[in-house]
């Protein structure tokens, strides 16, 4: 069978470039092939089962500071399509969008299968073929465009498009073509923790300063305790920035907490020693300071060498002083990590000096297009590696439709 375009992938930015493309040429033949028995089921877990689709920011330079791998490269794309007209996009579909206060863009039914829908509609009302268990053994260029070999039969095309995020026999094929991949590595995953001072904490959020110990890695936010360490905002932040660096230590190293986020170690001594001067009678314990979460005062406190019955007048140079570090640079060991909810990110992929941000078009292939994880590109959380799928999408299907 002949098609003048095949996505490899069904996943976001594949679906996202299909629609873009039949819209522009709507007498071109496409197929998106897929080698599962469903398309989008990263879309189908993202944010939770509430899909994240991109980020309220809307400054094309600042958007592009949230990628540890890409910022550079996007800048440009951004210029071209960004959150305003992904959210424009989305809204001429009828898919209506919200702005949460974090910045989060969600659609407004709290669902992603309201994107999978929209997107399964679209193909479906342009003609798009959709082909389920494809899995894609080989392709290779021809002088009409492209040959590939599937699970199911073979296939020709004239353009084709590589949108299947991290999937190594897919990266084995782009290396015997001479294209450079970087080897993929997570991104966006959780600390696992075994510490007394937070065994009891789960559920427990507050803003923190996060350093990784030897390490120029840092991170500050909302940081969340859980059952197996430490997540939220915080974390995940520092998991993708360090994401490299962090394999190399085989996620065993060590960070070091400041509860209080801006405090330096001495001004909360300081502050401490106030305490103690005002509240002599009272039970530190008891009373929490500094607006830090209850628990975790007093996990703090009994870290510092104190009884829930010490009161302020009792307490001595040293507890005073193990507070002040246990408050600011409390250090935790980390071994080992945990996948963010179900979704799995990774930095990794196309090497980008190889890839046109022009066009999202290979530099060593003519008619080879790619989008989405594919890319050596990932972001922080919230929604910024979707508007990273549907910005090159986007431009890929004017590229590949210019013709």
């Amino acid at each position: 069978m002949k098609y003048d375009l095949i996505i490899v992938g069904g996943g976001a930015a594949g679906f996202f470039t299909a629609i873009n493309v039949a819209e522009s040429s709507p007498n071109l033949k496409i197929a998106i092939l897929e080698r599962g028995k469903e398309v989008l089921s990263k879309v189908r877990v993202s944010g939770g089962g509430r899909c994240n689709v991109t980020h309220a920011e809307f400054i094309p330079n600042e958007l592009s500071k949230n990628y540890p791998r890409g910022e550079k490269e996007l800048k440009g794309p951004f210029h071209t399509f960004m959150t305003g007209d992904t959210m424009e996009w989305f809204d001429q579909r009828g898919v209506e969008l919200k702005i949460e206060d974090d910045g989060r863009i969600f659609p407004v039914s709290d669902s992603s299968e309201t994107i999978i829908d929209c997107f399964l509609s679209e193909t479906a009302r342009l003609g798009i073929e959709v082909l389920t268990n494809h899995s894609v053994k080989n392709f290779q260029e021809e002088s009409f465009g492209w040959s590939l070999r599937t699970s199911q039969g073979d296939f020709k095309t004239v353009k084709l498009m590589i949108a299947t995020g991290s999937n190594p026999k897919i990266w084995k094929l782009l290396q015997d073509m001479d294209h450079q991949v970087i080897d993929a590595v997570p991104s966006l995953f959780t600390f696992n923790i075994k510490d007394s001072r937070i065994k009891d904490l789960p559920g427990v959020v507050t803003n923190a300063k996060v350093k990784v110990k030897n390490s120029k890695l840092s991170s500050e936010g909302p940081l969340l305790i859980t059952h197996w360490g430490m997540s939220g905002p915080a974390i995940l932040k520092l998991s993708a920035w360090g994401a490299i660096e962090l394999n190399t230590f085989n996620y065993d190293f060590e960070i070091i907490v400041n509860w209080l986020q801006h405090y330096a170690t001495q001004e909360a001594l300081e502050e401490i020693k106030e305490l103690k001067s005002n509240n002599s009678k009272q039970q530190v314990y008891t009373y929490t300071q500094f607006e830090l979460p209850k628990r975790l005062w007093k996990s703090l406190v009994l870290a510092s060498g104190m009884q829930k019955d010490t009161k302020w007048a009792d307490t001595n140079k040293s507890q005073l002083n193990a507070l002040s570090e246990q408050l600011t640079q409390g250090v935790f060991k980390v071994k080992g990590k945990s996948t963010f909810k179900e979704e799995f990110v990774t930095a990794g992929g196309i090497d980008l000096k190889e890839v046109n941000f022009k066009t999202f078009e290979s530099k060593k292939r003519q008619n080879l297009y790619f989008a989405g994880e594919v890319l050596n590109i990932d972001a922080i959380t919230g929604g910024f590696n979707f508007q990273n799928a549907w910005t090159g999408g986007f431009i890929a299907a004017q590229a590949i439709t210019s013709d």
